[in-house]
């Protein structure tokens, strides 16, 4: 059976309907709770502002995300091609740590710069909402089209019934009601990629993967040491998603409270967000491929009160 995870926290705006196909992302900045029954319409993200200057605040802060100017990066290179090609450290063997490569001690080293500690109910909700979208990546984009509307969304992933094991996850977070969600990037990819292993019930995954616990401030379970950037969640809500031919469940939804964020301060910026080229993320393809970041592009968000005029009137 499977379990999926989504993070939660709010901005001082009220949640409608959280997408019901998330997978650690959709994060925003921990204020208050609605209700629960809002939690059960299906499928898409909404936030509708109590106060409109929330939305503006909102917008003119994702704009400044991806402000500079074109003419101040280099060309989009066309020429630039996906390709296969070995893990990085393709030698790795169980129970290795992950300082026993160069690529591995270099990404360690980071650490000495020291951690961020972030307390998810007294951060500024918008630096709070930039941390988590320039930490919780890459993310996939699909439009989300309604009745009437077309729109992009970066908050989609899958929910399904599909063949896979994993242990009593959803049990244990209901016991425990507490979990940590730890990013993975290129230099413990392979010690991550053994804790997939479909290992009897009473056999730890941590000797075999050579990775470090680090104890949580906030919730039982430990983080993973070696990420740089890590989330401690309550439990907010497990809920049971029935097959709709069978009647049986067929998977878990864990929707999480964000407590508290740990960021290894050399993977951040000036303006406290996320560096991707010092996180390094990995991201899951299809089958058993993985990829890394190559190369990034930045677009503004277009804003009505400045485009507007120009969108109605090449759209006459």
């Amino acid at each position: 059976m499977w379990v999926r995870v989504r993070l939660l926290s709010f901005l001082h705006q009220r949640v409608i309907a959280p997408s019901s196909t998330s997978c650690l992302t959709g994060t925003i900045a921990s204020v208050k709770l609605p209700h629960p029954e809002a939690f059960h319409e299906p499928k898409v993200l909404y936030l509708e502002p109590e106060d409109p200057s929330h939305e503006h605040h909102l917008k003119r802060s994702l704009n400044f995300l991806s402000s500079m100017s074109s003419h101040e990066l280099p060309h989009f290179d066309e020429q630039a091609a996906f390709k296969h090609t070995a893990p990085p450290n393709s030698a790795w063997t169980y129970g290795q740590r992950v300082d026993a490569t160069f690529q591995g001690k270099e990404w360690l080293l980071g650490e000495s710069d020291g951690w961020k500690v972030v307390d998810a109910g007294s951060e500024n909700p918008m630096k709070l909402y930039a941390l988590m979208i320039s930490g919780i990546v890459p993310r996939p984009i699909a439009f989300l089209v309604q009745s009437g509307l077309c729109q992009p969304s970066s908050h989609i992933d899958i929910l399904h019934d599909g063949p896979t094991h994993i242990k009593d996850t959803a049990n244990n977070i209901k016991a425990t009601k507490g979990f940590t969600v730890s990013i993975i990037s290129e230099a413990f990819v392979e010690n991550s990629n053994v804790c997939s292993i479909d290992a009897p019930e009473e056999v730890s995954e941590w000797p075999a993967s050579g990775l470090t616990k680090k104890s949580s401030i906030h919730v039982k379970p430990a983080c993973v040491k070696e990420s740089a950037f890590i989330m401690e969640c309550e439990l907010f809500e497990a809920i049971d998603v029935v097959h709709p031919a069978t009647g049986q469940t067929a998977t878990t939804l864990i929707l999480g409270l964000v407590k508290y964020v740990h960021v290894r301060k050399d993977v951040l910026t000036e303006n406290g967000t996320v560096d991707p080229a010092r996180l390094k993320p990995v991201s899951r393809l299809g089958d058993t491929t993985y990829s890394r970041l190559g190369d990034g592009f930045r677009l503004a968000r277009p804003s009505w009160s400045q485009e507007g005029e120009k969108l109605q009137e090449a759209t006459k």
